[in-house]
C-alpha cells in the first residue's frame, strides 16, 4: 500500500508527468491533492498498471480527489526550452490549475524548480511510494493518451494509438517512410542514424 502523504500537511499535492521520452506530442503533467481519508488498493505508478486499470482509476481519482489539474506542454515549446524544462513547466501549470493552493508539493523524480514559495520535495520513484504522485501519474498518462488517440485519427500511419509512449520500431519505420509531422519533436533524435545537415 502506498503512503498517503509525506509532509503531514493538509493540502499536500503530488505531481508527475507522462510523455517525456516520446518522439511526438506533448509532455503532460497532472497535480492531485487527495483527502485525508483516501484509500485505494489498485492505485500505483501508472507504468505498473494496464491501460484498462488506468482508465478505471481515472474517474475514481477525479471524483475522490480534493482537487486535481493537468496541463500539456506541446512539441514546439519542448523544442524551444528542452524536455526537462518542458516537463517542469507542465507540472507548474498543472499545480496552477488546482482549485486549492497546496501548502506542500511532492514531485516524482529528482528535478524540479520551486513553484511560487511553496516548499517541495523531489522523490525518486515517488509514483510507487505516494498515492498523490501515483494518482497524478495516472491522470497525466490517461490525458496524454487521449490526446495521442485524437491525433492518431489525423496521421494513422504512425499508429499513435499503439505508439503513444517510448519510441517503437514501428514508429521509427513510419518516420523513415513518411517523414515527420507537425506533432513530432524536432529536437529529439527521431531516427537512430539521424544526422545533422548543415543547411
Amino acid at each position: 500500500m502506498l503512503k498517503l502523504n509525506y509532509s503531514k500537511l493538509k493540502f499536500e499535492c503530488g505531481t508527475d508527468e507522462a510523455g517525456r521520452g516520446c518522439l511526438a506530442g506533448p509532455v503532460t503533467a497532472a497535480a492531485v491533492i487527495l483527502p485525508d481519508n483516501f484509500k485505494n488498493k489498485i492505485l500505483n505508478d501508472s507504468k505498473q498498471l494496464s491501460e484498462k486499470k488506468r482508465d478505471l482509476l481515472k474517474p475514481v481519482i477525479e471524483t475522490e480527489a480534493h482537487c486535481f489539474g493537468f496541463a500539456h506542454v506541446f512539441q514546439e515549446e519542448i523544442d524551444e526550452i528542452n524536455i526537462l524544462n518542458a516537463s517542469i513547466l507542465a507540472m507548474h501549470k498543472s499545480i496552477e490549475s488546482l482549485k486549492q493552493t497546496p501548502n506542500f508539493i511532492i514531485v516524482d523524480g529528482n528535478k524540479f524548480k520551486p513553484y511560487k514559495n511553496i516548499p517541495h520535495e523531489t522523490i525518486i520513484k515517488g509514483d510507487g511510494k505516494f498515492l498523490s504522485i501515483a494518482a497524478a501519474s495516472v491522470l497525466a498518462k490517461t490525458y496524454r493518451d487521449a490526446y495521442m488517440n485524437t491525433i492518431h485519427e489525423e496521421f494513422p500511419m504512425y499508429n499513435w494509438k499503439k505508439n503513444k509512449g517510448y519510441p517503437t520500431k514501428e514508429h521509427r519505420e513510419a518516420i523513415k517512410k513518411y517523414g515527420i509531422t507537425k506533432y513530432h519533436r524536432k529536437s529529439f533524435r527521431l531516427l537512430p542514424e539521424q544526422i545533422r545537415l548543415d543547411l
